[in-house]
């Protein structure tokens, strides 16, 4: 038989056989086992975290704007700058708005609130709103005078449901003479399971405008892009190309700081749990080590039978191998199938304890998401077959070390 089908069928011996001592037995399985345990944990992780990254761009930003131009005083031809700005490519959307920072009361409980005033012809463009609301809201909203959509949280903290009254105060403009106060009616509570519930309210752009200094302006003009890291250049662009007195924003001012936190934990843990798999795949030098001092009468019968170093090396290399193969698989099977379930698994232990692990208030979504990247998986699956190689090169290469007559010497 040829030696390397030879090598080939030893190492392969070796990493299945349990003809081992029960310690070195032992040592295998916590290397198989801590390479499982780390392989599917950091798949699951970096699905989490690729699911915050895509509920802040479909969630939270597909309601809020991606960028958006302001005036001191307001836009009075708010038209024409929508117009302007429309006729760019990258642009999918654009929306004149009214937009008041004030506060929300009712009964004896007072909560601050974002209120945005959109135009009738905007609402029906509110897709990813829209899929928490009724379908006839919008309808609603400009036959109802002084109707508002409200947050799930603002609404939780006020006490309110649908048909509720609120009083909306909304301080001076120049800080100086009494505020503007405003009766509304809820007329629907939406819940996007995001940070958006406890700030957010809507409602016509007539009526908010009304409460503002100047009724007939628009407080800006906001765009949605198709590319959303181009909103920044795109919004500066536009201001550039603009009279004095505009001036832009974006969701890198907004919500810049949370992509980015959302990326920093993602690099950190990653980094994190690939040092928890390079300590699993560095047990295998223990492993190896114990099997090789195990099976000296072995190697020195073998080296007698004329194998030579190189096929002493694959041996034990292919050995190693073979045990990263089945952590690798086994844990890559398992972290595909918890980040497949893991958001369903959590809401069903939520609702056992009857507790909420994340709230809206404290964390930017109020459930735990998960987007599997089959890169991800691909990747974290070679780097820990990489370094299972890697740490199966120093034992293999102390058992092309072993000399024949010393081992055999007391068998």
């Amino acid at each position: 038989m040829p030696w390397t089908n030879y090598t080939w069928l030893m190492g392969r011996r070796y990493a299945i056989s349990r003809r081992h001592s029960q310690l070195v037995s032992f040592i295998s399985s916590v290397s198989i086992l801590g390479l499982v345990i780390g392989v599917a944990l950091l798949i699951t992780v970096l699905a989490i975290m690729n699911g915050f990254d895509r509920e802040l761009r479909d969630r939270i930003l597909g309601i809020m704007p991606h960028g958006a131009i302001y005036r001191d005083g307001g836009i009075e031809n708010y038209q024409g700058v929508a117009d302007d700005i429309r006729a760019r490519p990258e642009v999918t959307a654009v929306t004149p708005f009214v937009q008041l920072e004030a506060l929300l009361s009712h009964k004896r409980e007072v909560a601050p609130v974002g209120l945005y005033g959109l135009p009738d012809e905007a609402w029906a463009s509110q897709r990813e709103l829209s899929k928490y609301l009724p379908q006839d809201i919008w309808d609603r909203l400009q036959d109802t005078p002084h109707g508002v959509l409200l947050g799930g949280g603002l609404a939780q903290k006020l006490s309110v449901s649908a048909d509720d009254k609120l009083t909306l105060v909304v301080p001076s403009s120049s800080g100086e003479g009494a505020p503007n106060i405003q009766a509304l009616t809820v007329l629907a509570v939406f819940d996007t399971g995001t940070e958006l519930d406890n700030q957010l309210a809507l409602t016509t752009m007539a009526t908010a405008a009304a409460l503002t200094a100047y009724p007939n302006r628009a407080s800006g003009v906001r765009f949605q892009v198709s590319d959303l890291f181009q909103a920044p250049t795109l919004a500066r662009s536009i201001v550039y190309e603009l009279p004095n007195g505009f001036y832009s924003s974006d969701w890198t001012r907004t919500h810049g700081n949370l992509y980015q936190a959302i990326h920093m934990s993602k690099q950190l843990v990653g980094l994190l749990l690939f040092l928890i798999i390079g300590i699993a795949a560095f047990n295998l030098v223990s492993t190896l080590i114990m099997v090789v001092v195990d099976k000296q009468g072995d190697i020195a019968i073998l080296r007698t039978l004329g194998a030579s170093s190189m096929e002493i090396l694959g041996i034990f290399l292919i050995q190693g191998g073979i045990i990263g193969v089945v952590g690798t698989l086994i844990g890559s099977v398992l972290g595909v199938g918890l980040s497949f379930w893991v958001t369903d698994w959590v809401q069903w232990l939520e609702g056992v304890l009857g507790i909420q692990f994340l709230h809206s208030d404290v964390y930017p979504l109020s459930y735990l998401p998960s987007d599997l990247h089959w890169p991800d998986v691909f990747l974290v699956a070679a780097v820990a077959l990489s370094l299972s190689l890697v740490a199966s090169l120093y034992p293999a290469w102390r058992a092309t070390r072993v000399q024949p007559a010393e081992a055999l010497r007391f068998e």
